[in-house]
């Protein structure tokens, strides 16, 4: 992801004045960041919460699209808050996605008066993709659940009751991503998908995030980015 971060925000006539990975995150301080206008923070579960901290108390705007630790999520955004500086956070910084994700919300509005139907999930990634479900799986399920009354909670597994969601993850290379839902019935199905042929439009969605979050202060998501 920096790789096509990298490339399509210079395409944009940005310049890219610090690269900070496993490497060289002795590099990652205040003095170094003083230079940057937002910093785009792609890591992984384990660091991207201290990550965001550290862009926040260096005064600088941080759009991250790690996933796996929003369990710390209150605590960045009421630091972003106190410091008055500015997070844009999204599971999926695709625009695709984006709208699929108001798709979704819509779809399960309609589902909800027809209790039929049985709704289930599906998300395959590659093989480097450290979380299952994706960030962008459970985005979706919340979505789900609070319209489908019926369904109580996700599993990350075959639905063993009917109050349980089911999401099957898959990991196979190569595969940027694909999710889909659908809703059974014996009568029929419908199904929603969007599938990734790259990693491009995440790069771009990036990119556009970070130059919202330049002239924004506040805690965002790509709904306010996109203006959805």
């Amino acid at each position: 992801m920096g790789k096509v971060i990298e490339e399509i925000a210079v395409a944009k006539g940005h310049e890219i004045v610090l690269k900070i990975d496993i490497d060289n995150a002795a590099q990652f301080t205040r003095d170094n960041l003083a230079v940057a206008d937002v910093a785009i923070e792609f890591t992984g579960p384990h660091s991207a919460y201290d990550n965001v901290i550290k862009c926040l108390e260096f005064g600088v705007p941080v759009v991250c699209g790690s996933t796996g630790w929003l369990e710390n999520w209150s605590s960045a955004r009421e630091t972003c808050t106190k410091l008055k500086g500015t997070l844009v956070y999204s599971s999926n910084y695709s625009i695709g996605v984006n709208l699929f994700f108001e798709l979704n919300n819509y779809l399960a509005k309609l589902m909800s008066q027809h209790p039929d139907y049985n709704v289930s999930m599906k998300e395959i990634h590659h093989t480097q993709k450290k979380d299952a479900p994706s960030g962008t799986a459970i985005t979706l399920a919340e979505q789900l659940l609070h319209h489908i009354k019926n369904k109580q909670k996700w599993v990350n597994q075959v639905a063993s009751n009917p109050e349980e969601l089911e999401i099957i993850s898959e990991r196979t290379d190569p595969a940027p991503g694909t999710h889909s839902i659908k809703y059974h019935s014996p009568i029929d199905d419908i199904e929603i998908i969007h599938t990734a042929h790259n990693r491009k439009g995440f790069g771009g969605g990036a990119v556009l995030a970070a130059e919202f979050a330049f002239q924004n202060q506040g805690v965002f998501s790509m709904k306010d980015v996109l203006g959805l």
